[in-house]
């Protein structure tokens, strides 16, 4: 696990850490965040965007929590080495995790996912609501704590989805495989009775399609990231680091998998062809590598 005090590089002050120019980072275990920074981008169209994948570990659900930890941290280091003024944790394991710890040294604001469980009981009809998530996820204080506190009147069957995570890296949203794994996890939900799906997981947006052909116009799927992205805003704004001025944005891409199959994978989740740089470990000051 890395040290919460490791020395960050030195041109990392606090001051150009809030400049308004910097850009804002985001970080998924792979490709899945990829469904946060799009709504970042609709929400603040002028502010300059940076997007690490650590697809070369991923999937995070079902890895120990020590590596999820170390990953988190390497990744927020990554991003402030890029001169990121505030970090997006767009995923839920290492929300669960490790976010408690990243705030705790990170210099910069840090906004964090957190399963949608609050909205899905306030707008479910039936009373049964379906949370889909990594096992990581499921099984965390954090999501128990959710559970507990708006389960009032309300029934959370809380399902595991192993593979998926797999599938949306790969780009593989409509293919028999991906459908056939979708109706095992899904049927059981909605057999009983659950007429809300939360998207407990960020790889998962881009499986709504899907999700929604198998389960039917009548279940309302909720994904966390609009929320996010507006929380992003409440925080900059405020703060004057929001960009005011009218200049053409930027989107840089990262990854720790292979170039080729990165490329490929965020282009299709992009919607256009993007370039993707290497995030290797000379990347950082070598205090700050794992």
């Amino acid at each position: 696990m890395i040290a919460c005090n490791s020395a960050f590089p030195s041109h990392l002050t606090a001051l150009e850490a809030h400049h308004e120019d910097q850009p804002i980072g985001v970080f998924d275990s792979g490709v899945g965040g990829l469904s946060v920074l799009r709504a970042i981008r609709r929400e603040l169209p002028l502010e300059n965007l940076l997007y690490a994948a650590d697809s070369g570990n991923a999937p995070y659900g079902d890895r120990d929590a020590d590596f999820i930890r170390s990953r988190a941290m390497w990744m927020t280091r990554f991003l402030l080495a890029q001169g990121a003024k505030t970090i997006i944790v767009a995923c839920n394991t290492a929300t669960v995790v490790a976010v408690s710890e990243l705030r705790s040294w990170c210099p910069v604001p840090v906004v964090a996912m957190e399963p949608a469980i609050k909205p899905a009981s306030q707008m479910t009809k039936s009373g049964i609501v379906g949370v889909l998530a990594t096992s990581q996820t499921l099984s965390s204080a954090s999501v128990a704590r959710l559970c507990g506190a708006h389960g009032d009147g309300v029934k959370f069957l809380l399902q595991a989805c192993p593979g998926l995570v797999e599938k949306v890296e790969r780009a593989e949203l409509t293919s028999e495989a991906t459908r056939a794994l979708l109706v095992g996890y899904l049927s059981p939900l909605l057999a009983a009775g659950a007429d809300t799906l939360v998207l407990g997981c960020t790889h998962y947006p881009f499986l709504i399609p899907l999700i929604q052909e198998i389960a039917g116009p009548q279940v309302l799927i909720i994904d966390p990231a609009v929320a996010v992205a507006r929380e992003v805003a409440r925080r900059l704004v405020p703060n004057r680091i929001s960009v005011s001025r009218k200049s053409p944005a930027t989107t840089r891409f990262f990854s720790s998998s292979p170039l080729d199959e990165a490329q490929a994978a965020m282009s299709a989740l992009w919607g256009e062809q993007v370039t993707v740089h290497a995030i290797g470990p000379t990347d950082l000051h070598p205090a700050d590598e794992p």
